[in-house]
């Protein structure tokens, strides 16, 4: 199995958070496009039981209906777990950048 369809099914069956980026434009009276105002936001997606199913399915080689419900109930939470501890670990990354300047949030650009 592709690893990368592997990460993508265990980051929909944990949960995820991604940025949404919304532009707005105008048109300016020699027809050209200009950005006016930029907007990111967070947004979050949140866990997905049919995702893990089928990721603990295509991972172990053994199919859902095998899997008694505390083994589910244990690898949900390991991933769970695993999951927190890598948006901790990314969360740390973010908070040294905001404190080198960097920022986050909407950008109004004036025309």
């Amino acid at each position: 199995m592709d690893d990368e369809i592997l990460k993508t099914l265990l980051k929909k069956a944990t949960g995820y958070s991604r940025d949404e980026v919304q532009e707005e434009y105008s048109v300016t009276p020699e027809g050209e496009l200009v950005l006016v105002k930029r907007k990111v936001t967070k947004k979050y997606y949140p866990p997905d039981s049919t995702a893990l199913k089928t990721y603990l399915e295509l991972s172990s080689g053994r199919g859902d209906d095998e899997l008694t419900d505390e083994e589910l109930e244990a690898e949900r939470k390991r991933l769970v777990a695993e999951l927190a501890a890598e948006d901790k670990k990314r969360a740390g990354g973010e908070r040294k950048a905001r404190a080198r300047g960097g920022k986050k949030g909407e950008i109004d650009v004036e025309s």
